[in-house]
């Protein structure tokens, strides 16, 4: 018999991982698969061609480039915890995604590059997870290669992110001198080998056997480094971990498999399970637990075409309370619209299974044509609403067309499809028939022309457009039409039918700001 809603919720561990490009996050999700037994051979990241395709990596340009452009989902059951881990783009240009995927999450764990430290786009993505209070893991990576003193990369995380650091471990070494880790907690010793994944187990630290990895210079080295950092820092609080103002930190090489098992354990110990979320119920604001008996979430990802062989459209939706059963019927709040879900799927990267039943926490995919988007929320009764699905004013606009006129239509339909999906952002000018496409970095609109030409067949030219700025525009229906009017050749309106204002420079935004003090220019609008 299965247990209770609010049980179920309690296994739940749903965590994403953040990092700058290169600091290792790839690898690392890959052996937290293989830690955790979701996966029966590890390492296919360092291998070349086809299998540079990791399990979490399956879209064609991700494969080709070997980085991470399109967040995805891996569920498994390990040490009697369900974990479902949200595996975050790492390339800059797809912050928003990244945004979106973090709304699905309860704890984040922060890759760093033990010779580089905090990195710019670490410094981003760890913002995005301050403005949602997502508690954070520090996980310090490739400690097999030369890196920054430690207590220096402890300072970098006190003084840039604002966050207690307290170390759960302490190395020996770095690099060539590298020989594994103290438990500060457990006083026992993990012994690192250089030429294996396979380490030998954890040893009293104090006893006789230590002698086989360390030379007596190494160990007092060590000795002295944890009882150093366990004076300095602030011993490890799980309450003030939770409230977002301390970071426990791990050390370990997610090449050599070093250090990964326990940072799976950390994450089941001391990440949280999914919380009562915010929301509206019948337009009333209120605080949804898990374990309330109806069955809501919200779709923070829609992802088209996973399988090539089948022109599929699937829905990511976090689960926030209730037993979902297959077969359910839920109402999409903002439509009013009824779905049965008789297809629901558990995800592992992009194989996939039924799901029969999943709980708070838990994140499923919805087949669906065009029914659902991004912000979407779903319930039972249909009147549950989920925020912080925020769009961001794209950085760079383009106009684009395709080089075949007579394949207009299957171009209009292929934008809104991308929209929908939130890889770009579509406008459609009041006056003409161009769309315009807006982004926030460059390889988004790569990505866009490869998924135009392999799953539309179309070709497409993106060309500069006339327009520098985008913003959403609220305010009285006279207002509005006034400002239309006056500016007719530089309004549009988003998937939604929204009035968007696209301006020249950030200076014209400014004017026209000043000028109509009665309307409201947005850097964001919320979906759904």
């Amino acid at each position: 018999m299965t247990a209770s809603p609010a049980a179920e919720a309690t296994r739940r561990r749903t965590f994403a991982i953040i990092s700058h490009p290169d600091a290792g996050k790839t690898t690392l999700t890959e052996n937290i698969l293989f830690a955790g037994g979701a996966i029966r051979a590890a390492g296919q990241v360092r291998a070349r061609g086809e299998n540079r395709r990791t399990r979490s990596d399956w879209m064609k340009i991700e494969r080709e480039r070997g980085i991470s452009v399109s967040a995805s989902v891996m569920t498994f059951d390990h040490d009697g915890l369900m974990f479902n881990l949200l595996d975050t783009p790492g390339h800059e240009d797809f912050s928003e995604d990244t945004y979106r995927t973090l709304t699905a999450a309860d704890a984040a764990v922060m890759v760093l590059d033990a010779a580089k430290g905090i990195e710019p786009q670490t410094l981003k993505l760890f913002e995005v997870c301050r403005l949602r209070d997502i508690p954070i893991i520090t996980f310090i990576n490739k400690m097999d290669r030369e890196a920054q003193d430690p207590f220096e990369l402890l300072d970098e995380i006190g003084s840039k992110l604002a966050l207690d650091p307290a170390p759960l471990f302490w190395p020996a070494g770095s690099g060539g001198r590298f020989k594994g880790m103290m438990d500060l907690r457990a006083k026992t010793f993990l012994p690192f080998i250089m030429s294996s994944v396979e380490h030998p187990a954890p040893i009293p630290f104090d006893s006789n056997a230590v002698d086989a990895f360390l030379s007596s210079a190494e160990r007092t080295e060590v000795e002295e480094g944890g009882m150093l950092v366990s004076e300095a820092a602030k011993p490890f609080d799980v309450q003030s971990f939770l409230e977002g103002h301390m970071t426990p930190v791990f050390f370990g090489s997610a090449l050599r498999r070093y250090g990964v098992n326990e940072l799976l354990a950390g994450i089941g110990a001391y990440a949280p399970p999914p919380r009562p979320a915010t929301a509206t119920r019948s337009g009333q604001p209120t605080h949804i637990a898990p374990g309330e008996t109806e069955v809501s979430g919200f779709v923070f990802k829609v992802q088209a075409n996973m399988d090539p062989n089948h022109r599929d459209r699937i829905a990511f939706l976090r689960l926030a309370s209730g037993q979902f059963q297959r077969g359910m019927k839920l109402k999409v709040q903002n439509t009013g619209k009824q779905l049965s879900v008789n297809a629901p799927i558990l995800f592992f990267a992009s194989d996939r299974e039924l799901a029969e039943e999943a709980f708070a926490g838990d994140v499923i995919g919805i087949p669906n044509h065009g029914v659902l988007r991004v912000g979407d929320s779903l319930s039972e009764t249909g009147t549950v609403r989920y925020s912080g699905l925020p769009n961001f004013a794209p950085e760079i606009l383009r106009r684009v067309r395709v080089k075949d006129p007579l394949k207009a239509k299957h171009l209009k339909k292929a934008l809104e499809g991308l929209a929908e999906e939130g890889v770009t952002q579509l406008f459609r000018p009041i006056l003409g028939s161009d769309f315009i496409v807006g982004a926030v970095g460059q390889l988004q609109f790569e990505v866009m022309a490869d998924r135009l030409s392999n799953e539309y067949q179309l070709d497409c030219v993106f060309e500069a457009a006339p327009y520098a700025e985008a913003r959403w525009l609220t305010g009285a229906t006279a207002d509005l039409d006034d400002f239309s009017n006056r500016h007719k050749s530089a309004m549009a309106q988003d998937i939604d039918s929204a009035l968007v204002f696209l301006g020249k420079s950030s200076w014209e935004i400014g004017y026209v700001d000043e000028r109509f003090p009665k309307l409201e220019f947005h850097r964001t609008k919320e979906r759904g």
